[in-house]
């Protein structure tokens, strides 16, 4: 049985960059995630020499970065912002080519119904340029899924013209908002680099520890199998009262399978 990639989102433990690191490490993840929109790992705060002591250090730790995420919490939506949150995410992109990833995560916003929404136009320009910029650096520009059905966000894929955008697939995200998680995964198969392990409550905004909510794991890792899927499945727990414990106890979870 082969190994499955086992990351970590970083802030899931809730004790900062660096020691996050550590303890993804001694829980035996093989790599991590890390939000790069704030703070010591922003763009602007990481000069060429802190982007290559930051590698160091990820290497001494025994670790690889699955992804950057990019999430400006604004989504791609409001034309007004777009030309802001673009160049931030340019940034982003130029951020993990220096520090050896080559995904990018983030939330687009969820998609109107009808193309000719103007909100639709907005989102599809500034996907398409950051997903050009993305192929041209050899980055994958991934959103993340549950908004919107699979086959809806498969609609708005097709209609950007580049290699460069991808999906980050959330089983949780989609069984949260009420859609088939498991589905999901033929759907979008040509368009899945990066995946999070988090489980939820079906038509509820209520995660939960993996195995004890809504998403199939065993039909949900056989059908990234079947997909030849090789990538990270990357915890992220975002509630609970100990996300340390959480975390150890998702990363033994995934190991079984």
């Amino acid at each position: 049985m082969k190994k499955r990639k086992v990351g970590v989102m970083i802030e899931s433990f809730r004790l900062g960059v660096k020691e996050g690191i550590r303890k993804a490490a001694e829980v035996g993840a093989d790599g991590f995630q890390v939000f790069v929109t704030g703070g010591e790992m922003a763009p602007d705060a990481m000069g060429e020499s802190a982007r290559r002591d930051f590698r160091d250090f990820v290497a001494k730790q025994g670790l690889v970065i699955s992804a950057l995420c990019a999430d400006y919490g604004h989504g791609f939506l409001d034309a007004d912002k777009n030309d802001e949150i673009v160049e931030k995410s340019k940034k982003c992109v130029d951020l993990a080519v220096d520090l050896g990833t080559n995904v990018i995560t983030t939330h687009i916003g969820k998609l109107p119904d009808a193309a000719a929404d103007p909100r639709w136009k907005a989102c599809h320009e500034a996907i398409s340029e950051l997903a050009s910029y993305g192929e041209s650096r050899e980055v994958f520009f991934a959103t993340e899924t549950g908004p919107e059905s699979p086959e809806h966000l498969l609609r708005f894929l097709k209609t950007v013209r580049s290699e460069g955008i991808k999906v980050n697939y959330d089983p949780a995200n989609f069984a949260m908002n009420g859609f088939d998680q498991l589905a999901g995964v033929r759907i979008l198969k040509d368009y899945i680099v990066h995946t999070h392990a988090k489980d939820g409550m079906k038509g509820e905004m209520r995660e939960v520890p993996l195995g004890e909510g809504a998403v199939d794991f065993p039909k949900y890792i056989a059908l990234l199998d079947e997909i030849g899927y090789d990538g990270f499945l990357t915890i992220e727990r975002e509630v609970g009262d100990d996300p340390i414990s959480d975390v150890v106890k998702a990363v033994e979870f995934l190991r079984q399978f």
